[in-house]
């Protein structure tokens, strides 16, 4: 069995290996405010801090000024933790993952899925094993109150 551990860390030092849908980011930014709440951690590689899922709640947690962002942490290269690729005739590896972000030649968005092999041998997705944490803006926020956020184009 894979295991995790929930940590709080800076915005700034996640690193993003797919860009973001526009359309997606607004949506989740609607609902997150709507909420006042982050209900779940974002997936992310212990090692290197690369967001394995959790890209589009990261940018609305960066818009919103939070200083914090929950995250839940993996072994990325754990035997585990499989690759999935959207477009089947391409290969796409852990450390193909690895360098998009940190040299910030992202991958389109939802070009990856991350997929976590149960006790029983099945591949779920890696969003199954992310803390849920129903977590207020106010507590992740600078001091204690979100800022005004900043326009999004």
């Amino acid at each position: 069995m894979i295991s995790t551990r929930l940590e709080f860390v800076r915005p700034s030092e996640l690193w993003e290996h797919e860009e973001v849908d526009p359309g997606r980011l607004q949506e989740t930014l609607r609902i997150i405010k709507e909420e006042g709440v982050l209900k779940r951690s974002l997936a992310v590689d212990s090692r290197t801090l690369v967001v394995l899922d959790g890209v589009h709640r990261l940018n609305v947690l960066r818009r919103l000024r939070c200083m914090r962002v929950p995250v839940c942490l993996f072994d990325y290269m754990s035997e585990e933790i499989v690759v999935r690729v959207a477009d089947r005739k391409k290969m796409i590896s852990k450390e193909d993952v690895i360098d998009a972000a940190l040299s910030g030649r992202k991958f389109p968005p939802r070009t990856t899925w991350h997929m976590v092999r149960t006790d029983d041998g099945v591949l779920k997705h890696i969003s199954c094993m992310e803390k849920e944490i129903r977590s207020p803006l106010i507590t992740l926020s600078a001091e204690g109150a979100i800022q005004p956020e900043r326009e999004m184009t």
